[in-house]
């Protein structure tokens, strides 16, 4: 499992390396057309290198602010070019900014940056058509077979069925024992029939097998152990279906937990001391820096609501409704109302995607977020993280914790405004949803960093640009 999470790395190393430089060259690039096509002075040697350096930083920060560097980026290539437009629209506004306001020393002749900001976006490209197309920068795929083709090997067939899902390995296949529900198990997947035994070290060692998922649907009798530990020995990575899941995919498969993963793995530890002490500093600092920019947003929704229904039928432009926080505390959260003042006459009910409920604005406000942003007060008082799972309502939790296994371990941390589970599963209206959202929600719980929570911070961005909202 290091080694591939090593070669993961490589990969995204030499990505991010690989662009710095052509946005270098092409910065560089520009500067030439400018002075060779206007016969303008060239400027001096520091401050070109200055602006070559600041223009690479943001391009490299944009990026990935818009899921650029997203090892598992489910997108077509119309929209990784519209994400690099956008990525240099920042960058844009950003050098914009600074050399005509903080830094007038650095700032160009008028031209350099709209034709460098067009040369880059044309390098970045073209380079990412050859990279996806030619599978470039693949650095050695990791081989890998499963043993197991029942019922638990099928998770993999049902999640990662597209190629996108499989660009850190190469699947060579499953491997049917003993003991497999062949029922409900491998459909459409290569199977590879060898006996685990010595043939099968090698079928390891002809076929340059990297890394071996244990994911048989009974283990008791059935796993040679004598063999797998001489592979290991050989250098082979031997990985859980669990492991296996969780690296590829960002979640814990609920359904498939067993205690004895639960207490041998390693993560879901208690937050550190130096979080503990800086972690309402950070959120509140964080909250204050954020309202500050949007405050005006916030003004401009009040008024939006208030002259939309809240003048006819004197309800307030906020929403405030009880929420599970950490270890079960309740607390009121804080939003703009996007539904009707009679939303709930008739009780607690899931919002679904097209809800009759929802106002004019409402859908607005939801599909971009804006109706989550008075949660910031919430932060400010304590109750919730920047960064977190998503709280519930009460009524809600007494259901799934009946319905869901581990479901409440996820209040074991505070609830957050923006969440691990937001970004990669931005719906959620029943029972099932919050399921799936759950094995991300389990993965942040047991992953929390400040890293993390920094990495979630800078891809909500991508949630805000291009309305990926409820």
């Amino acid at each position: 499992m290091a080694a591939t999470n090593n070669k993961q790395n490589k990969r995204s190393n030499a990505l991010v390396l690989a662009e710095a430089v052509i946005v270098s060259y092409s910065a560089y690039l520009a500067n030439f057309l400018v002075v060779s096509f206007l016969e303008v002075d060239s400027p001096s040697f520091l401050k070109l290198a200055a602006n070559i350096s600041l223009m690479t930083f943001l391009v490299l920060v944009s990026s990935l602010s818009v899921g650029l560097y997203e090892a598992k980026l489910r997108e077509t290539f119309r929209g990784i070019i519209r994400r690099i437009f956008v990525s240099l629209a920042l960058t844009y506004f950003v050098v914009e900014v600074i050399t005509s306001t903080f830094m007038e020393e650095l700032r160009m002749h008028a031209y350099f940056l709209p034709v460098a900001a067009g040369v880059v976006i044309l390098s970045l490209v073209t380079f990412r058509y050859f990279t996806n197309r030619l599978g470039l920068l693949g650095l050695g795929r990791t081989r890998i077979v499963v043993i197991g083709a029942g019922e638990r090997a099928s998770i993999i067939e049902k999640r990662m069925r597209r190629d996108v899902d499989r660009l850190g390995f190469e699947l060579l296949g499953f491997i049917p024992i003993p003991g497999d529900n062949r029922e409900d198990g491998i459909r459409n997947e290569r199977l590879v029939h060898v006996k685990i035994d010595d043939n099968f070290r090698n079928y390891v060692i002809d076929n340059e097998i990297d890394e071996i998922i244990i994911a048989c649907d009974q283990r008791r009798g059935t796993l040679p152990i004598e063999v797998l530990f001489d592979c290991r020995l050989r250098g082979v990575e031997i990985t859980d279906l669990l492991d296996f899941m969780e690296r590829e995919t960002g979640q814990i498969v609920v359904n498939l937990m067993y205690p004895s993963w639960v207490v041998y793995s390693n993560g879901f530890n208690s937050q550190n001391y130096l979080r503990d002490i800086l972690e309402y500093g950070i959120n509140a600092c964080v909250a204050l820096f954020v309202m500050f920019f949007t405050w005006p947003f916030m003004l401009l929704t009040a008024v939006i609501i208030y002259l939309d229904d809240g003048r006819r039928t004197g309800t307030s432009v906020f929403y405030k409704q009880e929420r599970v926080g950490l270890n079960g505390k309740l607390f009121k959260i804080i939003k703009f109302r996007s539904m009707r003042p009679d939303a709930e006459k008739d009780g607690a009910k899931w919002a679904s995607q097209n809800d009759n409920r929802v106002t004019r604005i409402g859908h607005f406000i939801r599909k971009y977020r804006i109706d989550e942003l008075p949660q910031l007060m919430n932060v400010l008082r304590g109750e919730m993280a920047f960064i977190g799972p998503r709280p519930e309502r009460p009524e809600f939790v007494e259901q799934l914790i009946r319905e869901i296994p581990y479901y409440n371990q996820r209040h074991n941390v505070k609830p957050g405004l923006a969440g691990w589970a937001q970004l990669n599963y931005p719906y959620g209206a029943s029972v099932e949803d919050s399921m799936e959202k759950l094995k991300f929600d389990l993965y942040y719980v047991k992953h929390q960093s400040l890293l993390l929570d920094m990495l979630i911070f800078i891809r909500t961005v991508e949630v805000v640009l291009f309305g990926k909202g409820r």
